[in-house]
């Protein structure tokens, strides 16, 4: 495989203004080339909107460099106009694997997705959920009374994951989060850390009664009746953090806050 070179980038935002802006002073200092001929995607927003790009260039051997024009911004790299082609070249790659998603729907339908942060059951209705958890053919869980429970990955670990209570987890970690929201019963657990390739199942109890729902990042299902999780195995998308702010510690320092 030829090695990317970094040398053409396209620049994208999510539409805000304050990243609109920054993308036309961007493209009028560097130039700008279609994202089809592009080896590096700059993508201006916030996570979502990262996620959302990262998405879109799957297993297409594009790196995504985000920098951020958004809220929180954890994925992305600081914003700065100097030095940009200095910053992509000297940055640094980190390839994820998103999750695969396959549910059963209540009307025996079948669905399939990817997730690059969780895959997220949660109760449809004002009764607690009720789940049963298998991992890798062995039943962990019998019933889990809970609002919801997510298998997290370690980019996804400081999103929906993290505000759970979830653990984060450093990029090339080798392990996906098991995390409950909310559970009843039992009182003290509190979730689990899993091997990156295990195959996780959820089968959803007194589905009638207690409906679930569950979504892979942006794609959402209602009313499922068993949803399986596992690590794919063949996509994947690259991530370009500066050098000098790496995901290693962007995870010890979020770890050190209070």
């Amino acid at each position: 495989m030829t090695r990317k070179t970094r040398d053409a980038f396209a620049v994208v935002s999510s539409g805000a203004p304050d990243a609109e802006e920054a993308a036309a002073r961007l493209v009028a200092r560097y130039g700008n080339s279609p994202v089809d001929e592009a080896d590096v995607i700059v993508a201006l927003g916030g996570d979502g909107f990262l996620l959302q790009t990262l998405r879109e260039t799957m297993s297409t051997g594009k790196q995504v460099y985000g920098m951020n024009r958004g809220t929180v911004g954890f994925l992305m790299n600081e914003f700065q106009e100097d030095g940009l082609r200095e910053r992509i070249h000297q940055a640094v790659a980190e390839t994820i694997r998103p999750l695969q998603m396959d549910t059963i729907l209540d009307d025996g339908s079948a669905l399939r997705a990817l997730a690059i942060n969780e895959v997220a059951l949660w109760r449809q209705s004002y009764q607690t959920a009720k789940i049963r958890i298998t991992i890798d053919e062995k039943v962990r869980l019998e019933e889990l009374s809970c609002d919801g429970v997510m298998v997290a990955t370690p980019a996804g670990s400081t999103a929906y994951n993290l505000s759970a209570h979830g653990p984060i987890l450093p990029l090339d970690a080798p392990l996906l989060a098991l995390t409950p929201v909310s559970p009843f019963r039992p009182r003290r657990w509190r979730g689990a850390l899993i091997p990156q390739d295990s195959v996780v199942r959820f089968d959803i109890l007194e589905a009638d009664k207690r409906p679930v729902n569950v979504a892979a990042d942006h794609t959402e299902a209602k009313s499922v009746l068993s949803v399986t999780v596992q690590q794919s195995q063949d996509e994947t998308a690259t991530l370009l953090f500066d050098a000098s702010h790496s995901w290693s510690e962007r995870i010890l320092a979020e770890q050190f806050r209070y």
